[in-house]
């Protein structure tokens, strides 16, 4: 079990919105072999779902969370790639989950590292500029979603 890319690459993100996409890509390409150390062989009778979470390293889990964050927020942004995306778009809900992403981005960050944390930062960014864009009455700058943790984004 690993970081599944195709999270990211689905068809609901927006291709046209190149900040959001690189940030995909960037998360897609990146590669956690320097952090991939084998948990030792847990004891006989452990199900096989256990054995398989345990050889996962926490920046794979941690990033696998965020990415699922960032493509539910991106969608309910209105950043769907559909014909129905409009429909799709559900602002209360993208504050939550854009919140959420924050609060997992900035207590990750210092246990994952810059390598990670920099694209989930990027993407957030990406997310919260959208959001942004997107409300037809802006929220006051430090109170968008996630800016509590993230600070005023601009």
């Amino acid at each position: 079990m690993g970081f599944d890319p195709a999270v990211l690459n689905s068809a609901f993100l927006n291709t046209a919105n190149n900040d959001f996409q690189s940030v995909c890509d960037k998360l897609t390409s990146m590669s956690t072999s320097d952090s991939n150390s084998h948990a030792p062989e847990p004891a006989t009778g452990v199900s096989q779902e256990i054995r398989d979470i345990a050889e996962v390293p926490a920046v794979e889990v941690i990033t696998t969370g965020a990415v699922h964050l960032m493509s539910a927020a991106a969608v309910k942004v209105g950043l769907a790639t559909e014909e129905n995306a409009e429909e799709l778009k559900d602002l209360d809900e993208a504050r939550k989950l854009i919140t959420a992403l924050a609060g997992l981005v900035t207590a990750a960050a210092p246990e994952i590292g810059s390598q990670h944390a920099g694209p989930l930062r990027d993407g957030l960014r990406s997310l919260q500029l959208a959001f942004r864009e997107a409300s037809l009455i802006p929220d006051e700058p430090g109170k968008g979603p996630g800016e509590k943790f993230t600070g005023p984004v601009n």
